[in-house]
């Protein structure tokens, strides 16, 4: 009887420490997010980097947790490419061209994979190895806004540094005394404009009767304007008028006879000049000037004979002219 109880109180002992070693191994793969009771697949996907993940860092579906990253290390290649294992404990279809993409999971930079599924029609397999993406960090994200914030302001600390030396420099003792002396000058110019002013407004004062008399005379003569308004008018007209009769009369066809008669004028005293013609002659042959020179001598001195003896040359004698009597006989030289 003590023997049965006593195998009885090791078959207790040894039940108890199976069950404490399940529990052990249950509670041991709970915490680490596996349930040993659900099928499981594992996929593989390669990254240049991991930035953080872990082991048992979670896996999503469309924002369920649907597994759990298995382990990461090295790709077994040889290269410096990270090869990431993960397992899914669901049966959610995951097609071949889904994107295992690391992801910020919180603000504290806590990693994640987030599987986006793709659209081909052949499901992935158990070990399958997934495309790889690895989404920016927020960290990552705001240091590349910023980055360009940073340049800039840099460029104008700069900037601002260089202006502050210009001015720095502007801004010496020499400068310093010369808009002393540009201030004083800018004074004395305001105070000769207040007594130009004062000047200008006296001269106003005594020389406004004077002004009134020259708008009195100015409001005269655009009064008469006016009055003859019809006669200025008539005026104009008539010079429109003389404008149209000249825009008429072709003065470029009378001044192209203008210059067609000048030219032949031109060329009648060119040939007159090199002794053409009559009056060519006349005037570049002296002989032919002393011959008629000559000529009206001989004439003159024949009509002085003429009147101082007429018996010469008419006779009115009924027995005949002597020819003997008032003989001619050329006159003495002179």
């Amino acid at each position: 009887m003590a023997f049965a109880v006593k195998i009885s109180r090791e078959l207790k002992i040894g039940l108890l420490f199976v069950a404490a070693l399940a529990l052990f191994i249950y509670g041991f793969n709970f915490l680490k997010g596996r349930d040993v009771f659900k099928q499981e697949r594992q996929f593989h996907s390669v990254y240049e980097s991991v930035s953080g993940l872990v082991p048992s860092s979670p896996v999503f579906i469309n924002g369920i947790k649907v597994g759990i990253v298995k382990e990461t290390g090295f790709h077994p290649d040889g290269s410096n490419r990270i090869l990431v294992s993960y397992v899914l404990t669901n049966k959610v279809p995951v097609p071949v061209n889904s994107i295992a993409r690391i992801y910020s999971s919180d603000l504290m930079g806590s990693k994640a994979i987030d599987i986006i599924l793709g659209d081909s029609a052949v499901l992935a397999s158990d070990g399958d190895t997934l495309p790889s993406q690895v989404q920016a960090s927020l960290q990552e994200e705001v240091n590349r806004q910023v980055l360009p914030l940073k340049t800039k302001a840099e460029a104008l600390m700069g900037s601002v540094d260089s202006a502050l030396m210009v001015i720095r420099y502007v801004f010496n003792e020499s400068t310093r005394d010369n808009l002393e002396k540009s201030f004083a000058s800018i004074k004395q110019t305001i105070a000769n404009l207040e007594h130009t002013t004062f000047n200008i407004d006296t001269l106003v004062s005594s020389q406004r009767s004077r002004m009134a008399g020259i708008l009195v005379n100015l409001e005269s003569i655009s009064a008469n304007i006016r009055n003859n308004n019809q006669h200025i008018s008539n005026i104009l007209a008539n010079f429109s008028a003389l404008s149209d009769s000249i825009a008429r009369a072709n003065i470029s066809k009378t001044l192209a006879l203008v210059n067609h008669s000048l030219q032949q004028t031109s060329d009648i005293l060119a040939k007159i000049k090199q002794g053409e013609g009559s009056l060519g002659l006349l005037l570049n042959n002296d002989g032919l000037y002393r011959e008629l020179e000559k000529s009206s001598k001989d004439l003159n001195l024949l009509l002085e004979d003429m009147r101082l003896h007429p018996d010469r040359y008419i006779h009115f004698s009924v027995f005949g002219r002597n020819p003997k009597k008032n003989q001619y006989s050329p006159p003495p030289e002179k």
